[in-house]
């Protein structure tokens, strides 16, 4: 999934949240998030996204809640296990390379969502 870290204005960080073999992606355009429900990570820095170790390839993200709860019923993830917002999800790691694409359309709109477009 290095694509992901591939995007404009991403940087890699270590996970504020998640075990030290996830990577975090944050923005270098917004370091703080616009409202709580955009961030894996509440009130440090706005973390819309990370993807989890080498033997487990799911990501989590922010998405509108709607949008998480389609791809929920579309079988791509779940809630997050420690959602707050309703707005924290578990997307499942893809299995080929159209799988990937489709993932990083989903990192893509959730960025979009931690910045408010």
């Amino acid at each position: 999934m290095g694509a992901v870290f591939e995007l404009d204005g991403v940087v890699e960080g270590h996970s504020q949240v998640s075990p030290p073999s996830s990577r975090a992606v944050f923005l270098t355009d917004l370091l703080v998030e616009r409202a709580p429900e955009t961030s894996l990570a509440p009130g440090r820095r706005l973390e819309p996204v990370h993807l989890h170790g080498v033997t487990d390839t799911s990501i989590h993200l922010c998405l509108p809640a709607e949008r998480g709860a389609e791809l929920t019923d579309r079988g791509w993830g779940e809630p997050h296990q420690y959602e707050d917002f309703g707005t924290e999800f578990m997307i499942y790691g893809p299995r080929d390379e159209r799988e990937l694409e489709f993932i990083l359309v989903l990192v893509r709109e959730s960025i979009g969502f931690a910045r408010g477009l």
